[in-house]
């Protein structure tokens, strides 16, 4: 019994290690850059950030605006609930 369990053993360890070696030698091909090439970043190039704008420097005055409303649905809402 004990030589089966040893014997499956040693299959699962012979598939993790070819699997290991596939993934590594494909993850080295896929990250080699050209010499003098700069390292890609591949989320620059997706297709969904292709149609987006950079933030203004004024982004923050929407972030404030959005919180200063908050507050203010937040304190009428309590205002009404005291009446």
């Amino acid at each position: 019994m004990g030589v089966i369990v040893n014997k499956e053993n040693n299959l699962d360890n012979e598939l993790t290690r070819r699997i290991d070696a596939d993934l590594r030698e494909k993850m080295s091909k896929a990250s080699k850059v050209e010499k003098g090439k700069k390292d890609v970043d591949l989320a620059e190039d997706a297709d969904y950030v292709k149609d987006l704008k950079k933030t203004s420097k004024y982004g923050w005055v929407w972030v404030l605006l959005v919180i200063f409303t908050l507050i203010l649905l937040i304190a009428l809402g309590m205002s009404f609930q005291n009446r």
